[in-house]
């Protein structure tokens, strides 16, 4: 997909900046006495295109500054123009080489940035609108433009206890925490089928993240540990299941009431189940058809402003009482980016949920 907007018109200026700088330096050349010599700044000139263009445009913009200098010859005649070519002449031949080096480069970028989209979508496959008597809808920002996916992940299944959920942070960044991730996410997709309670579940994501620890060079689990939300929607009722391991705590708008659902009492996060033991504990909430949910990663509340300021996440939400799934997301990926003035401190995930009646048939 072509640049939009401002960065649109920010690429075009680049790619037109090796012919600007040419006519700019030409003009001056031409333009100025022959003892300020503004001609043998036409050396930067194939060194810059080499940066944006191709290798032959490159070669030619270098052979365009030639034909410059011999012109400019035939005004100046004692200009020393035979020098200035051949200084043109070695930085077009190196520019050349260093163009062939950064397509290279960009080539194998460009192969593993597909690479890492293949593995976001095993990860973080995209979830359907409506799963079981919820609408959902999801988010993914990373930190950093260049990053695909990170330790943030999320799930949601249709299962015969109900529609189950998931929303993760994992300790740590890059590949690591992306296979800590993997593994945490695949095992919730088997589990929430198998399992009659959040508590089994989280007891064999936690089996799974050790032993995914246990392949890792380090052997300190302190320095390798998972947080979780779990929460399940069961078929009937108004109200809803969650089982939180450290995790920042979801939000609920119920009757329009902002709620913060924080856990009754605190469990483990994955990976120190064998270190301070396996108290988990479900809490229940009470959850009414047209209700809304918000669950997120901690990169949502320490997101900071130019004054170190974080997120105002409960407050933002108070003012969301009437935004559907797919507005709230939207709204709040415009709101970080603006807070942040554009950059993120940690990589972003969110859930939004709306509860629907489960009397109402999934295709109404």
């Amino acid at each position: 997909m072509w640049p939009r907007g401002p960065f649109r018109r920010r690429w075009s200026l680049a790619l037109l900046s090796p012919v600007i700088l040419t006519v700019v330096i030409t003009s001056l050349a031409f333009s100025t006495p022959r003892k300020i010599a503004f001609s043998r700044l036409l050396t930067a000139v194939p060194a810059l295109a080499a940066s944006v263009w191709p290798i032959l445009p490159t070669i030619l913009l270098g052979v365009v500054c030639v034909a410059i200098m011999i012109a400019l010859s035939l005004v100046y005649p004692d200009l020393g123009t035979w020098f200035t070519v051949g200084a043109i002449a070695a930085v077009t031949v190196a520019a050349a080489y260093a163009c062939r080096v950064r397509i290279q480069r960009e080539q194998a970028f460009l192969q593993l940035r597909l690479v890492a989209d293949a593995a976001q979508k095993v990860l973080l496959r995209p979830l359907p609108r409506r799963v079981g008597r919820i609408e959902v809808e999801s988010m993914y920002l990373a930190a950093a433009a260049q990053a695909r996916i990170g330790g943030d992940f999320y799930e949601a299944v249709a299962t015969p206890y109900g529609v189950r959920l998931i929303i993760g942070d994992v300790r740590g960044k890059g590949l690591p925490a992306v296979g800590a991730a993997a593994a945490v996410v695949n095992c919730f997709r088997e589990a929430a089928y198998d399992e009659p309670t959040l508590e089994g579940i989280v007891r064999r994501l936690d089996a799974s993240s050790a032993r995914h620890s246990c392949t890792l060079p380090t052997g300190d689990l302190l320095e390798q540990f998972t947080t979780v939300v779990l929460a399940e929607f069961p078929h009937q009722g108004d109200h809803i299941r969650l089982l939180n391991c450290g995790h920042p705590p979801p939000l609920l708008l119920h009757h329009g009431k902002l709620h913060v659902l924080d856990p009754t009492t605190a469990s483990p996060m994955l990976n120190l189940a064998t270190l301070i033991g396996t108290g988990y504990t479900t809490d229940t909430v009470v959850c009414a058809p047209g209700d809304r949910l918000l669950f997120y990663t901690d990169g949502v509340i320490e997101s900071r402003n130019s004054h170190g300021e974080f997120f105002a996440l409960q407050d933002w939400m108070r003012r969301q009482a009437s935004a559907g799934p797919r507005a709230l997301l939207d709204t709040l990926h415009r709101d970080l980016l603006h807070h942040s003035g554009g950059g993120l401190n940690d990589d972003v995930a969110a859930l939004a949920v709306c509860v629907r009646d489960s009397s109402v048939r999934e295709d109404a």
